[in-house]
C-alpha cells in the first residue's frame, strides 16, 4: 500500500509539472519573434492576381490620392468671409389703386444695405389709406364668418384674420365686425409680376475671404488696371467667369428656372460661392466658382414654393391723423454662400499618404498568402515551404556537436593508418627471428599474412580487369 501511494503521489507530480511545463511553453512562446520567409511560388493565377492589385493600388494612389485629392497638401476649410452687396435698377408701375409709382432700389431692395442674404420684390398686391376703426372681416376668413352675433365673441381676435371682433355680426356681409386698419387687405394677387422689369436688375456681389492657417487673402473681384471694366462687365461662366456683377435673369435661368414665373408668386435662389485654392501655384490662380440653385422648390408639393411676406409704410394727414399703405409682396429671395478651402504642400500628409498606399500594398500580400495557404488543393504543399521555426540555442549546440564529430574522425583515421602502418613492420621483423629458430619448433601450416581490420580496403581483392599484384608470404622453414 505505502509503495501504490508513493507511485500514485509520483504520478501526480509529473501531470502537475508536465501541466506547467505546458503553460510555460505557451507563456513563452507568445515572446517568439516572427519575420518573414520569402519564398517564390511559381504560380501564374496567384502572380497575376498580385500583380493587378498592386497596379490598382498604385493608380489609386498615384491617380486619386495625389492627383485628384492633392494628398500631399495640408488642407484648411475654415474659411473667413464677408460679403457686401448692391443692386441697381429702376422700374415704373401703374396700377387703377395707385397710379403710376417709380420703384428704385431704396423700394424694392430688402435690406436696402446690402447683406448676405436680401429680398428684390416682384410682384405685390396694394392696400392704400387704412386707418384704425371698425369694419367687417374678409369673407375669405373662415374665422370671420358668423350667422349670429353669438359666432362673434367680443375681444376674441380673428384666427389668420385682421382684427379684434367687436361682438356684431354684420349681415350684409356674413361675417364679424371688427376693430383693425380699415379696409382690410385686398387679397387678388396679380397674375402677372407688376415688376416684370426686375429681370434687368444687376446685383454687385464683393467677396473677400481669408485663410488664417496661411495667412492668405483674396477678393472675387478681377484684379485689372481698367477701371471701366466693371461699368460694362457681366458675369458669363464662358466669357466673363470672374466679373461680379449678376443680371437678376440671368441668376434665375442658370438656377434651372424662368424668372417671369417666378416673379409672380416669388421664390428662394441659392447663390454659392467656391473657393479651392492650390497655394503651390501662383496667387492669380485663386478664383472663385459660381453655382446657382432654387431652395424653396418641393418636387412632391409645389404649393409650398413661392415667397411674400407683407410690409406697411406710414403716413398722416393734415389734421395729424395716422394711414398707412400696406402692401403684401412676392419676390425672389438671394442667398449668398461662401464655401471653400485652401492646400499647401506639407511632407506630413505626403507621409501619410504614402504610409497608406504601403498599407494597401501589404494588405494585397496578405490576401494573396491567405489564398496559396488555405484555399488551394496544394496549400499544405506551400505551408511546408512556408513556416520554418528556429532555435538558436538548439542550432548552435548541433553545429558544435558536428564539428566535435569531425575532429574526432579526423584524428582517428591517421591513428588508424599508423597502427596498420606499424602493425606490417613488426611482423615483417619478427618473422626472420621466427625462421631462426624454426628447428625448435613443430611444423607449421602455411598460410597467407594476417589483414589487420583498421586497414579498410588498403588490402581489398583486386577489381577484374586489372592486374594482380603479388603479396608477400612468410612461410617457415624446414
Amino acid at each position: 500500500m505505502y509503495q501504490l501511494g508513493q507511485r500514485a503521489a509520483v504520478s501526480l507530480g509529473s501531470t502537475v509539472r508536465g501541466g506547467m511545463a505546458g503553460w510555460g511553453g505557451f507563456f513563452f512562446s507568445l515572446l517568439n519573434y516572427k519575420t518573414e520567409k520569402y519564398v517564390i511560388a511559381e504560380n501564374r493565377r496567384i502572380g497575376i492576381l498580385f500583380r493587378l492589385y498592386q497596379l490598382a493600388v498604385l493608380g489609386y494612389i498615384i491617380g486619386w490620392v495625389f492627383v485628384v485629392k492633392k494628398g500631399y497638401q495640408e488642407k484648411e476649410e475654415a474659411i473667413q468671409s464677408s460679403v457686401i452687396t448692391k443692386l441697381k435698377g429702376v422700374t415704373l408701375t401703374n396700377t387703377s389703386e395707385t397710379g403710376p409709382y417709380l420703384w428704385s432700389a431704396e423700394d424694392y431692395v430688402i435690406p436696402p444695405n446690402g447683406e448676405q442674404v436680401f429680398f428684390v420684390v416682384t410682384n405685390y398686391i396694394e392696400t392704400p389709406n387704412q386707418r384704425l376703426g371698425f369694419c367687417a372681416e374678409s369673407s375669405k376668413v373662415p374665422d370671420g364668418r358668423c350667422e349670429t352675433d353669438d359666432d362673434c365673441m367680443e375681444g376674441e381676435s380673428v384666427t389668420a384674420g385682421h382684427g379684434i371682433k367687436t361682438g356684431l355680426c354684420l349681415n350684409s356681409t356674413g361675417t364679424c365686425e371688427i376693430h383693425a386698419w380699415c379696409p382690410v387687405e385686398y387679397n387678388k394677387r396679380p397674375a402677372e409680376p407688376l415688376l416684370s422689369d426686375a429681370e434687368n436688375f444687376t446685383i454687385y456681389i464683393k467677396n473677400f475671404i481669408r485663410f488664417p492657417k496661411f495667412e492668405f487673402s483674396k477678393a472675387n473681384v478681377l484684379e485689372t488696371s481698367d477701371e471701366s471694366y466693371l461699368k460694362r462687365c457681366f458675369y458669363e461662366k464662358e466669357n466673363h467667369p470672374y466679373c461680379p456683377i449678376f443680371r437678376l435673369r440671368d441668376l434665375v435661368s442658370s438656377a434651372g428656372h424662368d424668372f417671369q414665373e417666378m416673379a409672380v408668386k416669388g421664390g428662394s435662389v441659392g447663390i454659392l460661392i467656391e473657393w479651392n485654392c492650390d497655394l503651390d501655384k501662383d496667387y492669380s490662380l485663386c478664383n472663385p466658382q459660381y453655382s446657382f440653385t432654387r431652395l424653396d422648390i418641393n418636387l412632391n408639393n409645389s404649393i409650398t414654393s413661392g415667397y411674400n411676406f407683407r410690409y406697411a409704410r406710414y403716413y398722416k394727414d393734415q389734421n395729424g391723423e395716422t394711414y398707412r399703405t400696406l402692401y403684401k409682396v412676392y419676390g425672389i429671395r438671394f442667398d449668398i454662400m461662401i464655401n471653400g478651402q485652401a492646400g499647401k504642400f506639407n511632407i506630413v500628409p505626403t507621409v501619410i499618404a504614402i504610409g497608406s498606399g504601403v498599407a494597401l500594398l501589404g494588405a494585397g500580400a496578405f490576401a494573396c498568402d491567405m489564398i496559396l495557404l488555405y484555399m488551394m488543393n496544394t496549400s499544405s504543399f506551400y505551408r511546408e515551404r512556408k513556416f520554418e521555426i528556429i532555435n538558436f540555442k538548439k542550432e548552435r549546440t548541433k553545429v558544435k556537436d558536428e564539428k566535435v564529430g569531425h575532429r574526432e574522425k579526423r584524428s582517428r583515421r591517421p591513428g588508424a593508418e599508423k597502427g596498420a602502418t606499424n602493425s606490417i613492420k613488426n611482423r615483417g621483423e619478427t618473422e626472420p627471428t621466427a625462421g631462426s629458430s624454426a628447428e625448435s619448433q613443430p611444423p607449421t601450416e602455411k598460410r597467407g599474412p594476417t589483414i589487420p581490420r583498421n586497414t579498410g580496403q588498403r588490402y581489398s581483392a583486386p577489381p577484374q580487369g586489372t592486374e594482380t599484384k603479388h603479396h608477400i608470404t612468410f612461410m617457415a622453414h624446414n
